[in-house]
């Protein structure tokens, strides 16, 4: 074959893995699948297309049945791509944790969001002899956490009401409760970048963290716990700092400025 035959032969390929990518991403947040008609209208594709795509992604467990009348949703093999990508995305994400525990001295927790709550996925531990330690795997709640409201500024307003309601379990005297109250908070987090967490959750600790999006557009937060007696003299060095790592980390994934 010549490189004239070669190239557009790589042309069709290139051509078909777009497509079958096309599919995937129009069967995101589908539960209910759609059918090789549905597809091919939201693509413009012809539906023996579809169909020839939606056959070689069925074959890799890619896409499933979703119903007897034909309709396919998204597959296992999916579910375990996105774990190893969010199990990559925290060991590459780790020398940055590392390098921002290090200049700040504090703890430095990395988090992933699954629903309305937080699982904290990887943290590195502080010098400080007084520090906040948060076991890995625990969950915490979005609306009173500053790595939660860091997400949640992502979120258009409508989301966030969809997300977490609108009045919330007051933990402190500082909790915030109530959606109007949350949202005039979030204004303030897409402004500067920085989510504050100030004895909302916990008291005696305050927080500061901002939130990125991995490879695969997975949502992870970052944030930075101290106690409270340490942070008002230090908060606007930790939201510099984070705000660092935080581009260095867009950098790594290749996810831009997401906030």
């Amino acid at each position: 074959m010549t490189e004239s035959d070669a190239a557009p032969a790589e042309k069709v390929q290139v051509q078909v893995l777009a497509r079958a990518a096309a599919v995937l991403r129009a069967l995101e947040g589908q539960s209910d699948g759609l059918s090789l008609g549905q597809l091919a209208q939201a693509l413009g594709l012809a539906r023996s297309t579809v169909q020839r795509i939606v056959a070689a992604l069925q074959a890799e467990e890619l896409l499933i049945a979703a119903s007897p009348t034909g309709k396919v949703r998204l597959g296992p093999a999916l579910r375990r791509l996105a774990a190893s990508v969010e199990t990559d995305s925290a060991a590459l994400a780790k020398p940055v944790l590392a390098a921002l525990s290090s200049e700040l001295g504090e703890t430095v927790d990395l988090a992933a969001v699954k629903g309305d709550q937080l699982v904290f996925i990887d943290q590195v531990v502080g010098q400080q002899r007084l520090r906040t330690v948060s076991a890995v795997g625990e969950r915490f709640p979005l609306y009173c956490t500053a790595n939660g409201k860091a997400y949640l500024a992502s979120l258009p307003d409508a989301a966030v009401a969809e997300t977490v309601g609108r009045t919330y379990r007051r933990r402190t005297p500082n909790t915030l409760t109530s959606l109007a109250a949350l949202l005039a908070d979030l204004g303030e987090v897409r402004r500067t970048g920085i989510a504050l967490d100030n004895e909302e959750h916990t008291q005696g600790i305050c927080a500061a963290g901002v939130m990125v999006r991995d490879m695969a557009g997975n949502p992870l937060a970052v944030s930075v716990p101290v106690p409270s007696a340490r942070f008002a003299d230090h908060h606007a060095g930790i939201a510099e700092r984070l705000l660092a790592a935080k581009s260095a980390l867009e950098q790594l994934f290749g996810t831009g400025h997401a906030r």
